[in-house]
């Protein structure tokens, strides 16, 4: 990976956007300086400058957190790091994905929630109950995908995004009762999308 191209203001620093690399959504924004910036490239993980401690750090140092930098590009202006990367963990020093709590697109708030139920256990409700019987939960995403081709067929435009909506849901359930997850099923899409060497 090589340095972008990137001006600095006059404290030698540049806002770096990072942006998770298979999700699209904004992790959090922090400050490089050149010597963070050539650590980032050497390394492979994201390092920043700290206005407040006067110093550089290691996203995940402390927190074993780190992100992962998949590809660097500066703005049109040369004054803006965007940087994709896979990250080991939430962003937020709050222990959240995001800086940005509200930020998630749907489909990534959707997976936390179900992540969520995985950990409370089997407990009411109808995403407990579908984690609880593989035999129902394999049913209703049989079904729904079902609806979805009849909607499809019918060319019923409203019901088929409704029907999207319930297979997305069930397929994620049931991902996550097998050991995986969005994240996981994105990851897979992404190598496909790879040119073959």
């Amino acid at each position: 990976m090589k340095v972008p191209n990137l001006r600095f203001d006059e404290n030698g620093l540049a806002p770096a956007v990072i942006q998770h690399a298979l999700t699209g959504e904004v992790l959090m924004v922090a400050y490089m300086n050149a010597q963070s910036l050539q650590k980032t490239v050497e390394t492979g993980r994201t390092w920043f400058f700290s206005r407040s401690r006067k110093q550089l750090w290691n996203k995940g140092e402390s927190s074993g957190h780190f992100q992962e930098v998949v590809s660097m590009e500066a703005d049109c202006d040369s004054d803006t790091l965007l940087v994709r990367v896979l990250p080991h963990g939430p962003a937020c020093h709050n222990l959240t994905r995001s800086c940005f709590p509200n930020s998630a697109p749907s489909l990534l708030a959707l997976d936390d929630v179900l992540a969520q139920r995985m950990a409370e256990g089997v407990a009411s409700g109808y995403t407990h109950k579908l984690l609880a019987d593989e035999n129902l939960r394999l049913k209703k995403l049989g079904e729904e995908t079902v609806e979805l081709v009849m909607a499809l067929v019918q060319k019923d435009k409203a019901r088929a995004i409704e029907e999207a909506g319930d297979v997305l849901y069930h397929l994620l359930v049931a991902l996550r009762a097998a050991g995986a997850n969005l994240e996981t099923l994105l990851a897979a899409l992404a190598a496909r999308a790879k040119p073959k060497s």
